[in-house]
C-alpha cells in the first residue's frame, strides 16, 4: 500500500483528494493536515510515502514545511508533491530546490493525480503536463555561476550524458531514444546517477545538473 498524507487548508480539497485516493486498491490516506506545522508533525508520526502539500497554508507554509521534511534524515523516504493553483506559481522554483519531488495544479485530472502518487514512489519526479520545460527554463534563468564540477567526478561519461538529458527535461523513454538504448537501461543509468550524487529523486538531479554547470541556460530546444 502507498501511504499518503494530505496537507491543505481547504477541507473540501482534502475531502475530494481523500475520496479519490482511498478508492484505489493500492493507496491509503493515513492523515490530513490543515497547515504546514501540522503537516510536518503528521509526517513524523505517520511516516507516509507521499505528502500532497499545498504551497499556501497558514501558520507554516508548504515550502517551509517541505524544507523541514526533506531536511530530516529520518524522513529520507518521504516524497513531497506540491499542490498549487497556478502552473507557474512563484514558489514552485524554490519548492523543487527545497527537495519537493514535483508539483501538480489542483485542477489536474484524477488520473494524473493517481499517476503522480505512484510515480514519485517509484523515484520519478512529477510535474504537471507541459510544465517541465518551462520550469527548467526558469531554473536556467535564475541559475548562478556553476559550482565546481567536482561533484560529477564519480560519474561515468554515460552517466554524465544521461544526467544532462535529465536536466534538459527528457523522460526515460526520450533518453532511451536519444541514446538508442532500452527504457530500462536509461532508467538504470538515471537511478545509478542519483545514488552516486545522493539525489533524492529526478527533480533534485535537475537542480544538480544546473548547479554543476553540466547543463547551462540556452541549451533547451
Amino acid at each position: 500500500m502507498i501511504r499518503v498524507l494530505l496537507a491543505d487548508d481547504q477541507s473540501l480539497v482534502r475531502a475530494g483528494f481523500r475520496a479519490l485516493l482511498d478508492a484505489q486498491s493500492d493507496i491509503e490516506v493515513v492523515g490530513e493536515a490543515a497547515d504546514g506545522e501540522e503537516a510536518a508533525r503528521a509526517v513524523r508520526s505517520q511516516r507516509p510515502d507521499v505528502v500532497l502539500m499545498d504551497i499556501r497554508m497558514p501558520v507554516l507554509d508548504g515550502l517551509a514545511a517541505t524544507r523541514r521534511i526533506t531536511g530530516d534524515p529520518d524522513l529520507g523516504e518521504v516524497r513531497v508533491v506540491m499542490l498549487t493553483t497556478f502552473e507557474l506559481d512563484e514558489y514552485v522554483f524554490e519548492a523543487i530546490r527545497s527537495g519537493a519531488s514535483g508539483f501538480l495544479v489542483k485542477d489536474t485530472e484524477p488520473e494524473e493525480l493517481l499517476r503522480a502518487v505512484r510515480a514519485v514512489v517509484d523515484g520519478d519526479a512529477l510535474l504537471s503536463p507541459g510544465v517541465t520545460r518551462r520550469l527548467i527554463a526558469e531554473f536556467a534563468a535564475r541559475s548562478k555561476e556553476p559550482a565546481a564540477a567536482g561533484v560529477l567526478a564519480e560519474l561515468t561519461e554515460r552517466e554524465r550524458e544521461v544526467m544532462a538529458l535529465v536536466g534538459m527535461g527528457l523522460s526515460n523513454d526520450e533518453i532511451a531514444r536519444r541514446l538508442v538504448v532500452s527504457p530500462l537501461t536509461a532508467k538504470t543509468h538515471v537511478s545509478r546517477t542519483m545514488v552516486k550524487l545522493g539525489a533524492r529523486d529526478r527533480a533534485q538531479l535537475v537542480v544538480l545538473a544546473y548547479e554543476s554547470g553540466l547543463v547551462r541556460p540556452g541549451w533547451l530546444g
